[in-house]
């Protein structure tokens, strides 16, 4: 396609070519406004029936809206116009018709349900407010992995086709793989430590993970975006640092380069960045606070997990970014160290949003005995997992990390009603087209 000139760029006096889809027409009589939209911005072209040949006029009579056009013509000062510039063509091409039977509509003047929107997420993402969500969406990774850079990490990628799971076999997705059976990965942990392990020490990825969960709720995927970090010679403490500085700098990059989104999405005045350190309270505190405060049916104790409604209960109290450290070792996955003069209470942590829960992690378990010891302890067999547990008889050092929700970290950023806001194209129980 020969030059185009982006909406946002156009200047008064100027002769440009630009391209886009047609967002309105208003046809008065002799003389018509297309509002022409693409990525930059919206520019109103003036048709009128006596500067432009009959064919043309009869041609943008039987336009459609989100056809695609492109004009070629003169840009010149227009208060009325979107912009203050209107453009009076010399010619207009229909390069794509569309029907005019539209599933939704792109223009947002009428409100489409969730499932309409994700089945017709092409016409969806034509709208300014799912443009911004995925524009941020864009500089949140950008800025994370900027931010583990800086950190001297390396990024890595690890398979998604394993032979067995991440923590044993619930949640899995089996698949065929040449005669024999094979999963969708749940998570890189189990390779990303070895990696941390090999002398490369720090790590990071960030890619997709599968899960299949029952759960089908505003805040769950099967399929979903995990943002991980491994380091040699790290603590619990260290990796708490690193998932830290991680969230605050993608708050901190949206601020800086997405105000144009957040005030599309209206958040302009209402987008706070995480303000001084997170705080961390242990799990038992946190359970002291939860009862406490009367929030809950029934009291907690040691060793019961997190309902949604507990999380939400003690993210009301916290009011921040939080972490809950120190959770009981029979609650946490196998691959977490637990505390050797306490083995009953583990170095696990999670980060916490006053909404829900953003990521889970720890120090790791890096003696062979008692990585083995732990398999046993949950009923898994360390044989299953002998390309794992094999490196750690050679040399494995202290070792720390997270995995961290990508869509939920979008989610909670921009106080979404559902997570699937913050996919492309989602996959639960019921998705799986488009």
């Amino acid at each position: 396609m020969e030059q185009r000139t982006p909406v946002a760029e156009v200047e008064p006096d100027e002769q440009v070519r630009v391209a886009g889809w047609v967002h309105e027409i208003r046809d008065l009589g002799g003389i018509a406004f297309v509002i022409l939209r693409d990525r930059t911005g919206r520019l109103q072209v003036t048709v009128s029936e006596d500067e432009l040949p009959t064919e043309t006029v009869e041609m943008v009579a039987e336009m459609t809206r989100e056809s695609v056009i492109a004009v070629i013509g003169t840009a010149r000062p227009e208060d009325r116009a979107p912009g203050g510039i209107e453009l009076i063509p010399d010619t207009i091409e229909l390069v794509a018709k569309a029907d005019p039977g539209l599933p939704l509509d792109p223009s947002g003047k009428v409100d489409a349900e969730l499932p309409t929107r994700l089945d017709n997420r092409t016409l969806d993402l034509r709208k300014p407010d799912v443009q911004a969500i995925f524009s941020i969406r864009s500089t949140v990774l950008q800025a994370v992995r900027d931010a583990f850079r800086a950190a001297d990490c390396t990024e890595i990628t690890t398979p998604k086709i394993v032979a067995t799971g991440t923590e044993g076999g619930t949640e899995l997705f089996p698949i065929s793989y040449f005669g024999r059976e094979a999963f969708m990965n749940q998570s890189p942990q189990l390779f990303k430590q070895l990696i941390a392990g090999s002398n490369v020490e720090r790590v990071f990825e960030i890619g997709p993970i599968f899960r299949a969960e029952e759960h089908n709720t505003p805040r769950h995927l099967n399929e979903a975006t995990s943002i991980d970090f491994e380091g040699a010679f790290c603590e619990a403490s260290d990796a708490m640092d690193m998932a830290e500085s991680v969230v605050t700098a993608a708050y901190e990059r949206v601020s800086e380069e997405c105000q144009a989104e957040l005030e599309v999405l209206g958040l302009t005045d209402g987008f706070e960045l995480p303000s001084g350190g997170f705080e961390r309270i242990t799990y038992e505190e946190a359970l002291d606070r939860l009862n406490a405060s009367g929030a809950l049916d029934e009291s907690l104790v040691w060793g019961d997990d997190l309902s949604t409604e507990a999380e939400r209960a003690l993210g009301e109290l916290m009011g921040a970014h939080y972490f809950i450290t120190e959770w009981p070792a029979e609650v946490k996955p196998f691959y977490i160290k637990n505390f050797d003069d306490d083995p009953t209470t583990s170095t696990g942590f999670d980060l916490m949003h006053p909404a829900m829960e953003l990521s889970s992690g720890g120090q790791r378990e890096h003696r062979y005995e008692r990585l083995v010891e732990g398999f046993e302890q949950q009923g898994l067999d360390p044989d299953a997992f002998a390309y794992y547990t094999e490196m750690f008889r050679y040399g494995m050092p202290p070792h720390a990390g997270f995995g961290l929700g990508g869509e939920r970290l979008v989610m909670t950023m921009l106080d979404l009603d559902n997570i699937r806001e913050a996919v492309l194209f989602p996959r639960d129980r019921q998705r799986l087209s488009p």
